[in-house]
């Protein structure tokens, strides 16, 4: 497998390559060749080996074909209900699992509030900006899911330990009004959640590499995440997982402290009013 064949598999999701894996085996177990249920199934066998990699996401069509073909007695077909539940972005996919999972985040962004922390207002016009745009459906669907993500603030017990620090730029910038900064202000009152805000004059070169995430589990394991505009990266590699700790700490140390960053928003929302 050539190098970026390795990256697309580990950008892809988990239930992607999980039932990718269950095809192959079945049709291997079958003895059943690509060529066959690519023909079968009116897919090229790039598009079958694409599936079977995980690289691409097992459409309801090749599973029914394949689960006739390889005579799986539904055990195929049944994977076409847990595709279908998939709410986010494919290569957000393994993250959304370690977040729900965490215990402990600590979050940077440039450019954008942070999911977490975002009204739904606020949400919507950032995914119907997409482009290129996305169905009404999917729409719907990413902004129900990333107000569900948001769950993480209050309702698990133990309370997680939230860190944010948003860059001065995220906060001015498009579609950003009242309401969103004062949701920042409320999130920021609550006792697990610390928000802090890095202006302008107070942001180093390293503040400019993007935005990063770490996540702690309940296994005190790290994960370190990193995204950008056409690939995202979840890493437990402990270099990289000590890189970002670090560029974190940095950049929180330079931030102004959440009281200060509190009386910052609330200047915002005084111009806004």
């Amino acid at each position: 497998m050539y190098r970026s064949e390795v990256h697309a598999v580990s950008q892809a999701p988990v239930m992607w390559r999980f039932s990718g894996n269950q095809l192959k085996r079945w049709r291997t177990k079958a003895n059943v060749s690509r060529e066959q249920l690519a023909a079968a199934s009116n897919y090229s066998p790039d598009t079958v080996k694409a599936m079977e990699q995980g690289v691409r996401m097992p459409t309801p069509r090749i599973l029914d074909v394949a689960d006739e073909l390889c005579r799986a007695e539904g055990m195929l077909s049944a994977a076409k209900e847990y595709l279908s539940r998939e709410k986010f972005p494919p290569r957000a996919q393994e993250f959304m699992e370690r977040e729900r999972e965490a215990i402990g985040l600590w979050w940077y962004e440039t450019m954008l509030i942070p999911g977490l922390l975002q009204t739904e207002t606020y949400a919507r016009a950032l995914i119907e900006s997409r482009y290129p745009p996305l169905d009404e459906e999917t729409v719907e669907k990413r902004i129900a899911a990333r107000m569900e993500r948001q769950a993480i603030l209050t309702d698990r017990k133990p309370l997680v330990a939230l860190s944010f620090v948003v860059h001065e730029a995220a906060l001015r910038g498009p579609f950003v009004y009242a309401d969103q900064l004062r949701h920042l202000q409320e999130a920021s009152g609550l006792r697990n959640v610390d928000v802090q805000v890095l202006p302008f004059e107070r942001a180093t070169s390293d503040a400019h590499l993007g935005p990063m995430v770490l996540l702690e589990d309940r296994d005190h394991e790290r994960f370190a995440f990193t995204e950008g505009p056409f690939a995202s990266e979840l890493s437990a590699d402990p270099e990289v997982v000590s890189r970002v700790t670090g560029r974190l700490s940095m950049i929180r140390a330079q931030a102004l402290s959440p009281a200060e960053s509190s009386r910052f928003i609330e200047r915002m929302v005084d111009r806004h009013d």
